[in-house]
Protein backbone atom coordinates (compact mmCIF):
# COMPACT_ATOMS: atom_id res chain seq x y z
CA UNK A 1 0.00 0.00 0.00
CA UNK A 2 1.41 3.06 -0.97
CA UNK A 3 2.13 5.78 1.79
CA UNK A 4 -0.64 8.40 0.10
CA UNK A 5 -3.47 5.66 -0.14
CA UNK A 6 -2.70 5.00 3.60
CA UNK A 7 -2.76 8.47 4.36
CA UNK A 8 -6.06 8.71 2.29
CA UNK A 9 -7.28 6.07 4.16
CA UNK A 10 -6.40 7.10 7.95
CA UNK A 11 -8.53 10.54 7.16
CA UNK A 12 -11.36 8.59 6.12
CA UNK A 13 -11.09 6.29 9.32
CA UNK A 14 -10.82 9.11 11.32
CA UNK A 15 -13.22 11.09 9.94
CA UNK A 16 -15.47 8.09 10.46
CA UNK A 17 -14.55 8.01 13.69
CA UNK A 18 -15.18 11.89 14.86
CA UNK A 19 -18.54 11.67 13.12
CA UNK A 20 -19.39 8.69 15.61
CA UNK A 21 -18.12 10.27 18.67
CA UNK A 22 -20.39 13.70 17.77
CA UNK A 23 -22.54 13.14 20.32
CA UNK A 24 -19.63 13.33 23.04
CA UNK A 25 -20.69 16.63 24.86
CA UNK A 26 -19.14 19.63 24.41
CA UNK A 27 -19.79 22.76 25.36
CA UNK A 28 -22.44 25.22 22.74
CA UNK A 29 -21.00 28.16 21.59
CA UNK A 30 -21.83 31.35 19.62
CA UNK A 31 -20.64 31.12 15.91
CA UNK A 32 -17.04 32.99 16.69
CA UNK A 33 -16.60 30.74 19.76
CA UNK A 34 -14.61 27.96 19.11
CA UNK A 35 -14.83 24.82 21.30
CA UNK A 36 -11.01 24.11 21.80
CA UNK A 37 -7.82 26.56 20.70
CA UNK A 38 -4.93 24.68 21.34
CA UNK A 39 -1.84 27.19 21.09
CA UNK A 40 0.99 25.79 19.77
CA UNK A 41 1.57 22.90 17.36
CA UNK A 42 4.40 20.72 18.76
CA UNK A 43 3.74 17.27 19.42
CA UNK A 44 1.81 18.35 22.91
CA UNK A 45 0.31 21.10 20.71
CA UNK A 46 -0.91 18.46 17.65
CA UNK A 47 -1.74 15.35 19.84
CA UNK A 48 -4.33 17.38 21.69
CA UNK A 49 -5.62 19.55 18.14
CA UNK A 50 -6.19 15.65 17.24
CA UNK A 51 -8.01 14.26 20.39
CA UNK A 52 -10.06 17.33 20.91
CA UNK A 53 -11.08 17.00 16.88
CA UNK A 54 -11.46 13.25 17.70
CA UNK A 55 -13.69 13.37 20.32
CA UNK A 56 -16.25 15.69 18.13
CA UNK A 57 -15.17 19.58 18.97
CA UNK A 58 -14.51 22.14 17.16
CA UNK A 59 -11.02 22.85 17.33
CA UNK A 60 -8.18 25.38 15.95
CA UNK A 61 -4.63 24.63 15.81
CA UNK A 62 -2.49 28.07 15.94
CA UNK A 63 1.04 27.77 15.25
CA UNK A 64 3.79 30.17 16.12
CA UNK A 65 5.71 29.37 12.99
CA UNK A 66 5.46 25.69 11.51
CA UNK A 67 3.90 22.21 12.11
CA UNK A 68 5.98 20.59 14.36
CA UNK A 69 7.37 22.69 16.83
CA UNK A 70 10.80 22.14 17.94
CA UNK A 71 10.72 18.56 17.72
CA UNK A 72 10.31 18.32 14.16
CA UNK A 73 12.30 21.99 13.45
CA UNK A 74 14.32 22.49 16.00
CA UNK A 75 14.95 19.33 18.43
CA UNK A 76 14.93 15.77 17.66
CA UNK A 77 14.73 15.53 14.09
CA UNK A 78 17.27 17.94 13.52
CA UNK A 79 20.19 16.94 16.15
CA UNK A 80 19.29 13.32 15.57
CA UNK A 81 20.62 14.06 11.86
CA UNK A 82 23.56 16.28 12.83
CA UNK A 83 23.88 13.34 14.96
CA UNK A 84 23.96 10.37 12.39
CA UNK A 85 26.05 12.75 10.43
CA UNK A 86 28.84 12.46 13.46
CA UNK A 87 28.20 8.66 13.36
CA UNK A 88 29.05 8.44 9.92
CA UNK A 89 32.24 10.41 10.13
CA UNK A 90 33.31 7.44 12.74
CA UNK A 91 32.21 4.58 10.97
CA UNK A 92 34.38 6.02 7.92
CA UNK A 93 37.59 6.17 10.53
CA UNK A 94 36.96 2.34 10.81
CA UNK A 95 36.69 1.36 7.37
CA UNK A 96 41.29 0.63 7.43
CA UNK A 97 40.39 -1.22 10.14
CA UNK A 98 37.89 -3.56 7.85
CA UNK A 99 40.09 -3.83 5.35
CA UNK A 100 38.63 -0.87 3.43
CA UNK A 101 40.87 1.30 1.79
CA UNK A 102 39.79 5.01 1.45
CA UNK A 103 41.33 8.53 -0.03
CA UNK A 104 39.88 10.30 3.50
CA UNK A 105 36.82 11.75 3.90
CA UNK A 106 35.92 15.13 4.82
CA UNK A 107 32.70 17.18 6.24
CA UNK A 108 31.12 19.18 3.85
CA UNK A 109 29.37 21.30 6.58
CA UNK A 110 26.69 23.87 4.20
CA UNK A 111 25.58 20.68 2.03
CA UNK A 112 24.75 18.76 5.62
CA UNK A 113 23.13 21.53 6.82
CA UNK A 114 21.13 20.89 3.20
CA UNK A 115 20.29 17.22 4.54
CA UNK A 116 19.57 18.46 7.44
CA UNK A 117 16.80 21.04 5.60
CA UNK A 118 15.61 18.36 3.54
CA UNK A 119 14.85 15.80 6.36
CA UNK A 120 13.13 18.34 8.31
CA UNK A 121 10.97 18.89 5.18
CA UNK A 122 10.04 15.21 4.90
CA UNK A 123 9.26 14.97 8.41
CA UNK A 124 6.74 17.74 8.84
CA UNK A 125 5.29 17.31 5.08
CA UNK A 126 4.80 13.59 5.37
CA UNK A 127 3.51 13.43 8.81
CA UNK A 128 1.20 10.67 9.75
CA UNK A 129 -0.23 13.10 12.46
CA UNK A 130 -0.75 15.94 10.22
CA UNK A 131 -2.69 14.40 7.65
CA UNK A 132 -5.02 12.90 10.81
CA UNK A 133 -5.00 16.39 12.15
CA UNK A 134 -6.20 18.10 8.55
CA UNK A 135 -8.46 14.91 8.06
CA UNK A 136 -10.39 15.22 11.51
CA UNK A 137 -11.16 18.91 10.07
CA UNK A 138 -8.81 20.81 12.69
CA UNK A 139 -8.63 24.24 11.07
CA UNK A 140 -4.53 24.79 11.41
CA UNK A 141 -2.95 28.41 11.09
CA UNK A 142 0.73 28.22 10.58
CA UNK A 143 2.83 31.15 10.74
CA UNK A 144 0.22 32.55 12.95
CA UNK A 145 2.88 34.97 14.53
CA UNK A 146 3.43 34.61 19.25
CA UNK A 147 -0.15 34.39 20.71
CA UNK A 148 -1.36 36.59 23.84
CA UNK A 149 -4.61 36.46 25.88
CA UNK A 150 -7.20 39.31 25.06
CA UNK A 151 -9.29 37.82 27.94
CA UNK A 152 -9.83 34.12 29.62
CA UNK A 153 -11.61 33.20 26.47
CA UNK A 154 -9.56 35.13 23.37
CA UNK A 155 -6.30 35.20 21.94
CA UNK A 156 -4.66 37.34 19.48
CA UNK A 157 -1.25 36.59 17.49
CA UNK A 158 0.99 39.20 16.06
CA UNK A 159 0.13 38.05 12.76
CA UNK A 160 -3.32 39.60 13.17
CA UNK A 161 -5.42 36.92 14.39
CA UNK A 162 -8.07 36.54 16.87
CA UNK A 163 -9.72 33.93 18.15
CA UNK A 164 -12.62 33.12 21.11
CA UNK A 165 -12.64 29.52 22.38
CA UNK A 166 -14.61 28.08 24.90
CA UNK A 167 -11.90 25.79 25.97
CA UNK A 168 -7.69 27.19 25.47
CA UNK A 169 -5.16 24.27 25.76
CA UNK A 170 -1.38 26.00 26.13
CA UNK A 171 1.51 24.13 24.48
CA UNK A 172 3.80 26.79 23.71
CA UNK A 173 6.66 24.86 24.65
CA UNK A 174 10.03 25.90 26.60
CA UNK A 175 12.99 27.69 25.59
CA UNK A 176 16.86 28.11 26.38
CA UNK A 177 17.40 29.60 29.85
CA UNK A 178 19.56 32.88 28.86
CA UNK A 179 23.02 33.54 30.83
CA UNK A 180 22.16 36.51 33.26
CA UNK A 181 26.06 38.28 32.93
CA UNK A 182 28.09 40.94 31.75
CA UNK A 183 28.32 40.28 27.85
CA UNK A 184 26.39 37.21 27.68
CA UNK A 185 24.45 38.55 24.24
CA UNK A 186 28.10 37.53 23.06
CA UNK A 187 26.94 33.92 23.64
CA UNK A 188 24.51 31.33 21.45
CA UNK A 189 22.02 28.97 21.81
CA UNK A 190 21.80 25.28 20.74
CA UNK A 191 19.40 26.38 18.15
CA UNK A 192 21.83 28.94 16.70
CA UNK A 193 24.60 26.41 16.74
CA UNK A 194 22.36 24.29 14.36
CA UNK A 195 21.77 26.89 12.21
CA UNK A 196 26.13 27.79 11.98
CA UNK A 197 27.05 28.52 8.37
CA UNK A 198 30.54 26.45 8.85
CA UNK A 199 32.12 24.48 11.72
CA UNK A 200 34.05 26.96 13.87
CA UNK A 201 37.25 25.55 15.05
CA UNK A 202 36.31 26.18 18.68
CA UNK A 203 33.91 25.71 21.00
CA UNK A 204 33.01 27.01 24.65
CA UNK A 205 29.56 24.76 25.37
CA UNK A 206 28.55 25.90 29.03
CA UNK A 207 25.96 23.49 30.76
CA UNK A 208 26.61 19.77 30.85
CA UNK A 209 23.38 18.59 30.73
CA UNK A 210 21.44 16.80 27.53
CA UNK A 211 21.48 19.83 25.19
CA UNK A 212 25.10 20.56 25.91
CA UNK A 213 26.30 16.87 25.81
CA UNK A 214 25.06 16.54 22.23
CA UNK A 215 26.20 20.07 21.23
CA UNK A 216 29.32 19.59 22.71
CA UNK A 217 29.91 15.82 21.03
CA UNK A 218 28.45 16.24 17.66
CA UNK A 219 30.64 19.45 16.95
CA UNK A 220 33.86 17.23 19.11
CA UNK A 221 32.76 14.72 15.86
CA UNK A 222 33.16 17.81 13.50
CA UNK A 223 36.59 18.64 13.86
CA UNK A 224 35.81 21.82 17.04
CA UNK A 225 38.05 22.04 19.67
CA UNK A 226 35.39 21.74 22.69
CA UNK A 227 35.68 22.48 26.15
CA UNK A 228 32.54 21.44 27.97
CA UNK A 229 31.98 23.33 31.08
CA UNK A 230 29.64 21.96 34.31
CA UNK A 231 29.34 23.67 37.41
CA UNK A 232 28.22 20.86 39.39
CA UNK A 233 30.57 17.57 40.09
CA UNK A 234 29.99 15.70 37.09
CA UNK A 235 28.13 16.22 33.58
CA UNK A 236 24.81 14.60 33.33
CA UNK A 237 23.72 15.40 36.46
CA UNK A 238 20.86 13.38 35.92
CA UNK A 239 21.93 10.07 34.56
CA UNK A 240 23.44 7.35 36.90
CA UNK A 241 26.94 8.23 38.43
CA UNK A 242 28.55 5.26 36.25
CA UNK A 243 26.90 7.08 33.02
CA UNK A 244 28.17 10.18 33.85
CA UNK A 245 32.05 8.59 34.47
CA UNK A 246 31.97 6.75 31.50
CA UNK A 247 30.73 9.22 29.51
CA UNK A 248 33.34 12.24 30.55
CA UNK A 249 35.53 9.65 30.11
CA UNK A 250 35.39 8.81 26.49
CA UNK A 251 34.75 12.45 25.61
CA UNK A 252 38.03 13.13 27.09
CA UNK A 253 39.32 10.32 24.92
CA UNK A 254 38.00 11.68 22.01
CA UNK A 255 39.89 15.15 22.46
CA UNK A 256 37.24 17.31 25.01
CA UNK A 257 38.48 19.14 27.76
CA UNK A 258 35.03 18.82 30.47
CA UNK A 259 35.55 21.16 33.19
CA UNK A 260 33.31 20.11 35.91
CA UNK A 261 33.29 21.40 39.49
CA UNK A 262 33.89 25.26 38.65
CA UNK A 263 32.34 28.22 40.83
CA UNK A 264 30.57 30.64 38.78
CA UNK A 265 31.10 32.32 35.40
CA UNK A 266 31.50 36.18 36.20
CA UNK A 267 31.76 37.79 32.42
CA UNK A 268 31.97 37.44 28.70
CA UNK A 269 34.36 40.04 26.42
CA UNK A 270 34.35 39.88 22.55
CA UNK A 271 38.20 39.46 21.18
CA UNK A 272 39.67 39.10 17.53
CA UNK A 273 39.28 35.79 17.16
CA UNK A 274 35.77 35.34 18.93
CA UNK A 275 34.78 35.49 22.77
CA UNK A 276 36.31 35.50 26.44
CA UNK A 277 34.81 33.80 29.13
CA UNK A 278 35.95 34.59 32.47
CA UNK A 279 35.31 32.16 35.15
CA UNK A 280 36.46 31.31 38.50
CA UNK A 281 37.14 28.03 39.74
CA UNK A 282 38.80 26.54 43.29
CA UNK A 283 37.95 30.64 43.89
CA UNK A 284 40.49 31.61 41.43
CA UNK A 285 40.26 33.76 38.72
CA UNK A 286 40.20 31.65 35.03
CA UNK A 287 39.37 32.16 31.60
CA UNK A 288 39.04 30.05 28.43
CA UNK A 289 38.16 31.66 24.63
CA UNK A 290 36.72 30.14 21.58
CA UNK A 291 35.44 30.91 18.35
CA UNK A 292 32.02 30.08 19.75
CA UNK A 293 29.68 30.23 22.77
CA UNK A 294 26.97 27.91 23.60
CA UNK A 295 25.00 27.90 26.49
CA UNK A 296 22.40 24.93 27.15
CA UNK A 297 22.05 25.98 31.23
CA UNK A 298 18.45 24.68 31.29
CA UNK A 299 14.72 25.31 29.70
CA UNK A 300 12.19 27.56 30.52
CA UNK A 301 8.75 28.05 29.87
CA UNK A 302 8.09 29.75 26.67
CA UNK A 303 5.08 32.16 27.78
CA UNK A 304 6.46 35.40 26.82
CA UNK A 305 4.01 37.47 24.99
CA UNK A 306 1.25 34.94 26.01
CA UNK A 307 0.21 37.52 28.51
CA UNK A 308 -1.21 35.01 30.88
CA UNK A 309 -2.14 38.13 33.22
CA UNK A 310 -5.27 39.18 31.19
CA UNK A 311 -6.86 35.20 31.80
CA UNK A 312 -6.05 34.43 35.52
CA UNK A 313 -2.97 31.47 34.52
CA UNK A 314 -0.56 31.15 37.13
CA UNK A 315 3.00 30.31 36.45
CA UNK A 316 5.25 28.23 39.41
CA UNK A 317 8.53 29.39 41.46
CA UNK A 318 10.07 28.29 38.37
CA UNK A 319 7.91 30.12 35.69
CA UNK A 320 6.26 26.78 34.30
CA UNK A 321 2.70 27.26 34.00
CA UNK A 322 1.01 25.28 36.62
CA UNK A 323 -1.45 22.37 36.38
CA UNK A 324 -3.03 19.57 38.57
CA UNK A 325 -3.51 15.73 37.17
CA UNK A 326 -5.92 16.85 35.04
CA UNK A 327 -3.27 19.27 33.26
CA UNK A 328 -6.04 22.26 34.22
CA UNK A 329 -4.09 25.25 35.24
CA UNK A 330 -5.65 27.93 37.26
CA UNK A 331 -8.31 28.76 35.62
CA UNK A 332 -10.75 25.36 34.95
CA UNK A 333 -10.98 26.20 30.76
CA UNK A 334 -7.50 26.41 30.41
CA UNK A 335 -5.44 23.25 30.42
CA UNK A 336 -1.44 23.29 29.66
CA UNK A 337 0.08 20.57 28.55
CA UNK A 338 4.25 19.50 27.08
CA UNK A 339 7.31 21.97 27.98
CA UNK A 340 4.97 24.70 29.27
CA UNK A 341 4.43 22.76 32.17
CA UNK A 342 7.90 21.95 33.70
CA UNK A 343 6.99 18.02 33.78
CA UNK A 344 9.65 15.68 31.72
CA UNK A 345 10.43 17.47 28.48
CA UNK A 346 11.16 14.81 26.12
CA UNK A 347 8.38 14.38 23.11
CA UNK A 348 6.26 11.41 24.24
CA UNK A 349 5.47 12.45 27.32
CA UNK A 350 4.47 15.69 25.63
CA UNK A 351 2.14 14.24 23.44
CA UNK A 352 0.47 11.79 26.22
CA UNK A 353 0.15 15.00 28.17
CA UNK A 354 -1.37 17.13 25.04
CA UNK A 355 -3.94 14.34 24.91
CA UNK A 356 -4.84 13.93 28.39
CA UNK A 357 -5.41 17.85 28.09
CA UNK A 358 -7.58 17.76 25.27
CA UNK A 359 -9.89 14.46 26.69
CA UNK A 360 -10.12 16.61 29.94
CA UNK A 361 -10.96 19.95 28.33
CA UNK A 362 -13.94 17.99 25.70
CA UNK A 363 -15.21 15.59 28.93
CA UNK A 364 -14.48 17.05 31.62
CA UNK A 365 -11.71 16.82 34.00
CA UNK A 366 -12.06 12.44 34.58
CA UNK A 367 -8.38 11.27 33.40
CA UNK A 368 -5.20 12.33 35.41
CA UNK A 369 -1.90 11.89 33.88
CA UNK A 370 -0.92 8.49 35.05
CA UNK A 371 2.89 7.53 36.38
CA UNK A 372 4.87 5.70 33.81
CA UNK A 373 8.02 4.23 32.53
CA UNK A 374 9.72 6.99 30.43
CA UNK A 375 12.61 5.86 28.92
CA UNK A 376 15.14 8.98 28.04
CA UNK A 377 18.27 8.71 25.96
CA UNK A 378 20.87 11.10 23.97
CA UNK A 379 22.70 10.62 20.72
CA UNK A 380 25.79 11.60 21.73
CA UNK A 381 29.54 9.93 21.07
CA UNK A 382 29.08 7.24 22.99
CA UNK A 383 25.15 7.39 23.52
CA UNK A 384 23.33 7.14 26.91
CA UNK A 385 20.08 6.02 27.83
CA UNK A 386 18.21 5.16 31.29
CA UNK A 387 14.92 3.53 32.30
CA UNK A 388 13.78 4.26 35.89
CA UNK A 389 15.73 4.95 39.27
CA UNK A 390 19.17 5.38 39.29
CA UNK A 391 21.46 2.86 41.33
CA UNK A 392 21.62 5.57 43.97
CA UNK A 393 18.10 6.37 44.49
CA UNK A 394 16.95 2.74 44.35
CA UNK A 395 19.06 1.83 47.48
CA UNK A 396 17.25 4.51 48.84
CA UNK A 397 14.46 3.03 48.29
CA UNK A 398 14.96 -0.58 48.01
CA UNK A 399 17.19 -3.68 48.79
CA UNK A 400 18.33 -4.26 45.34
CA UNK A 401 20.71 -6.31 43.48
CA UNK A 402 22.86 -4.60 40.47
CA UNK A 403 24.18 -6.42 37.49
CA UNK A 404 26.72 -4.60 35.20
CA UNK A 405 27.73 -6.14 31.66
CA UNK A 406 30.52 -4.29 30.12
CA UNK A 407 30.23 -3.84 25.95
CA UNK A 408 34.15 -5.27 25.56
CA UNK A 409 31.75 -8.47 26.77
CA UNK A 410 29.16 -8.46 24.38
CA UNK A 411 29.45 -10.05 20.71
CA UNK A 412 27.78 -7.35 18.74
CA UNK A 413 29.78 -4.53 20.10
CA UNK A 414 33.09 -6.27 19.36
CA UNK A 415 32.07 -7.24 15.77
CA UNK A 416 31.50 -3.28 15.17
CA UNK A 417 34.79 -2.49 17.08
CA UNK A 418 31.84 -0.17 19.59
CA UNK A 419 33.35 -1.92 22.77
CA UNK A 420 32.88 1.43 24.95
CA UNK A 421 30.00 1.46 27.63
CA UNK A 422 28.66 -0.85 29.74
CA UNK A 423 24.71 -2.40 30.17
CA UNK A 424 23.43 -1.92 34.09
CA UNK A 425 20.26 -3.66 35.32
CA UNK A 426 18.79 -2.62 38.70
CA UNK A 427 16.50 -5.18 40.88
CA UNK A 428 14.75 -5.66 43.95
CA UNK A 429 15.93 -8.47 45.60
CA UNK A 430 12.30 -9.65 46.65
CA UNK A 431 10.48 -8.92 43.88
CA UNK A 432 12.51 -9.26 41.46
CA UNK A 433 11.09 -6.65 39.61
CA UNK A 434 12.93 -4.19 37.33
CA UNK A 435 13.78 -1.23 38.72
CA UNK A 436 16.30 0.63 36.79
CA UNK A 437 18.17 -0.13 33.81
CA UNK A 438 21.35 2.12 32.29
CA UNK A 439 23.69 1.68 28.96
CA UNK A 440 25.97 3.68 27.63
CA UNK A 441 27.45 2.87 24.39
CA UNK A 442 26.47 2.35 20.78
CA UNK A 443 22.74 1.83 19.89
CA UNK A 444 22.20 2.66 24.47
CA UNK A 445 18.87 4.69 23.34
CA UNK A 446 17.14 1.90 21.31
CA UNK A 447 18.43 -1.16 23.55
CA UNK A 448 16.94 1.30 26.55
CA UNK A 449 14.06 0.50 24.39
CA UNK A 450 13.40 -3.29 25.64
CA UNK A 451 14.04 -2.70 29.42
CA UNK A 452 11.33 -0.20 29.27
CA UNK A 453 9.13 -2.75 27.75
CA UNK A 454 9.89 -5.08 30.20
CA UNK A 455 9.09 -2.59 33.35
CA UNK A 456 5.92 -1.46 31.65
CA UNK A 457 4.89 -5.00 31.48
CA UNK A 458 5.63 -5.45 35.28
CA UNK A 459 8.14 -8.24 33.96
CA UNK A 460 10.46 -9.85 36.25
CA UNK A 461 14.09 -10.40 35.50
CA UNK A 462 13.70 -14.18 35.56
CA UNK A 463 10.92 -14.08 33.20
CA UNK A 464 12.82 -11.01 30.72
CA UNK A 465 16.46 -13.54 31.10
CA UNK A 466 13.89 -16.48 29.58
CA UNK A 467 13.45 -14.42 26.75
CA UNK A 468 15.55 -16.06 23.39
CA UNK A 469 16.53 -12.66 21.87
CA UNK A 470 18.33 -12.70 18.87
CA UNK A 471 22.17 -12.96 18.16
CA UNK A 472 24.29 -11.35 18.02
CA UNK A 473 22.24 -7.89 18.73
CA UNK A 474 23.15 -4.79 21.23
CA UNK A 475 19.86 -5.46 22.63
CA UNK A 476 21.13 -8.84 23.82
CA UNK A 477 22.76 -7.24 26.62
CA UNK A 478 19.80 -6.42 28.53
CA UNK A 479 18.99 -10.05 28.55
CA UNK A 480 22.74 -10.93 29.66
CA UNK A 481 22.39 -8.38 32.21
CA UNK A 482 18.90 -9.95 33.28
CA UNK A 483 20.67 -13.61 33.41
CA UNK A 484 23.60 -12.48 35.33
CA UNK A 485 20.70 -10.54 37.59
CA UNK A 486 18.45 -13.82 37.52
CA UNK A 487 21.39 -15.85 38.51
CA UNK A 488 22.44 -14.00 41.57
CA UNK A 489 19.12 -14.09 42.80
CA UNK A 490 18.73 -17.68 42.67
CA UNK A 491 22.42 -18.01 44.47
CA UNK A 492 21.18 -15.52 47.17
CA UNK A 493 17.80 -17.74 47.75
CA UNK A 494 19.81 -21.06 48.19
CA UNK A 495 22.06 -19.32 50.65
CA UNK A 496 19.24 -18.29 52.76
CA UNK A 497 17.82 -21.60 52.80
CA UNK A 498 21.18 -23.04 53.28
CA UNK A 499 21.04 -20.74 56.21
CA UNK A 500 18.06 -21.61 57.70
CA UNK A 501 18.17 -25.18 57.83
Amino acid sequence: MSGARCRRLCRTYYSEERRSAAHLPVSTTGPDMTDVIVIGAGPAGAFAAHRAADLGARTTLVARDEFGGMAANDGPVPVRTLAHAARLLREAHQLDRYGITGDGFRLDYPRLLARVREVVHDVRTQSDLRDRVDGLGVTVHEHAGTASFVDPHTVETSGGLRLHGDKIILCTGGVSRPLTVPGAELTHTHSDAWALRDVPPSMLVIGGGATGAQVASIFTAFGSRVELFERGPRILPTEDDDVSAVVAEAFRERGMVVRENFDAIESFDKTSDGVLMHFTQNGAPASAEAALVVVAIGWTAATTGLNLAAAGVETDERGFVRVDAYQRTSVPHIFAAGDVTGRLMLVPQASQSGFIAATNAVRGPAVPMWDQVSPIGSFTDPEYAQVGLTETKARQEHDVIVATVGLDAATRPVIDGRTTGFCKLIVDRTSNQILGCHVVGERAVETTQLAAVAMTARMRVDELARIPLSFPTYAGIVGRAAYIATRRLEQDAGRDLNEAS
